[in-house]
C-alpha cells in the first residue's frame, strides 16, 4: 500500500472508496472476499480506499483490529491508499492507536462519537490521539453538535489534520452554513465530500472541495472516477449525467439505511460475498433485497462501470 503522508494533490486525483468489510458465515473478516472488493476497487481506477461507517468499524471486536489492518495492508496493491478508522469512543480510539503505531498507514480517520462529547472535549481528545498515533489524522464532520469549525481550523493550523470528511446531511447541499463557515478557515483543499456522488457536484462546484467519497464506486468504480474526473476538468454536464446512473442505488441507501444497504449491494452485484451484517445492525428483508439487487445489477451493468 501507498505509505507516503497525503498530500492535497494525491487527496484530489482519486475517488475515496468507503468498503464494506465482508465477513464469512461465522461473522470471521474474509481475507479473501475483502480482496475481491479492493481489486475490483482498484481495477477501476481508484487508488484510496477508507475503512470506516461502512465497514462497521463502529462495532469491530478489539480482538480483531490489529489482524484487520494486516489484512488490509497486505491486499491494497502498493500504490493504494488504505485508511483506517478508530474509535468513536475516546478508550477504544486511544487502545486503538497504539496498535496502529505498528503500521505504516499514513493516515487514521476517527470515527465522530455522538452523545456524551462536547466541543472542546472532542477537540481535545482528537489531539490526543493524533499525538499518541504520531501522525496527522482525518476529522470526520458528520453531524451538528460533534464540532464547530472553529475546533476544526485550529487542529489544521497545529497541524493534527491530515483532511477531513464532510457528511453533514442537508435539505438542499448548495446551502450548508457549517460547510460555508469551515471553507472560510481551512482551506477547501483539505475538505472531502463524504455523502457520495449525489451532494459531490454541489460540493465540489459550489464550496471547492477537492473531491467525494463513495460506497456505491464499490460496484462502478471506473464509473465513479469518472465522474470524478469530469468535475475537474469542469465538465459539470457529464458530472450531472453520472450522478443520475447511480442515484436509483442512492436513493435506496438513503431510503432503508445507507450501510445495510451497500453491504447487500456488492453481494448481490456478484463483486464479492459480504457475508451476514454485523449486529446491532440487520439483513435486508426479502423484499428490499429483490430491489437493491435490480438496482445494483443495473449500475454494474452500465458502460464504464469496471473498466
Amino acid at each position: 500500500m501507498d505509505t507516503r503522508p497525503v498530500t492535497t494533490a494525491r487527496l484530489a486525483a482519486s475517488v475515496v472508496a468507503v468498503p464494506p468489510l465482508a465477513r464469512d458465515a461465522d461473522g470471521c473478516i474474509s481475507a479473501a472476499e475483502n480482496a475481491k472488493i479492493i481489486r475490483h476497487i482498484e481495477a477501476g481506477g481508484v487508488d484510496t480506499l477508507l475503512y470506516g461507517g461502512n465497514a462497521i468499524l463502529y462495532h469491530i471486536r478489539p480482538s480483531e483490529y490489529a489482524g484487520m489492518l494486516t489484512m488490509l495492508a497486505g491486499a491494497a496493491a502498493k500504490d493504494t491508499l488504505v485508511v483506517p478508522s478508530a474509535g468513536p469512543s475516546y478508550g477504544v480510539m486511544m487502545d486503538q492507536a497504539e496498535v496502529l503505531r505498528d503500521f505504516e498507514f499514513p493516515t487514521v480517520m476517527v470515527l465522530p462519537h455522538q452523545g456524551l462529547n462536547t466541543f472542546a472535549g472532542v477537540e481535545t481528545g482528537l489531539r490526543r490521539f493524533a499525538q499518541k498515533l504520531g501522525k496527522p489524522i482525518v476529522v470526520y464532520v458528520k453531524q451538528e453538535g460533534y464540532v464547530t469549525p472553529k475546533e476544526v481550523a485550529r487542529l489544521v493550523a497545529d497541524g493534527v489534520v491530515s483532511w477531513i470528511k464532510y457528511a453533514i446531511v442537508r435539505p438542499d447541499p448548495a446551502e450548508d452554513p457549517f460547510l460555508k463557515d469551515l471553507v472560510g478557515l481551512v482551506p477547501p483543499s483539505l475538505i472531502v465530500s463524504g455523502i457520495g456522488e449525489q451532494p459531490a457536484i454541489a460540493h465540489v462546484r459550489g464550496f471547492g472541495l477537492t473531491g467525494f467519497t463513495s460506497g456505491c464506486v464499490c460496484v462502478a468504480p471506473a464509473l465513479s472516477q469518472k465522474m470524478l474526473l469530469a468535475m475537474r476538468a469542469g465538465d459539470w454536464a457529464e458530472a450531472e449525467r453520472i450522478r443520475g446512473i447511480f442515484r436509483p442505488l442512492e436513493d435506496l441507501r438513503n431510503a432503508i439505511n445507507p450501510v445495510r444497504v451497500l453491504h447487500e449491494a456488492v453481494r448481490l452485484a456478484g463483486v464479492a460475498d459480504t457475508g451476514t451484517i454485523l449486529p446491532l445492525l440487520s439483513p435486508l428483508d426479502e423484499t428490499q433485497r429483490a430491489t437493491v439487487a435490480s438496482a445494483a445489477k443495473a449500475l454494474l451493468s452500465q458502460p464504464g462501470a469496471t473498466v
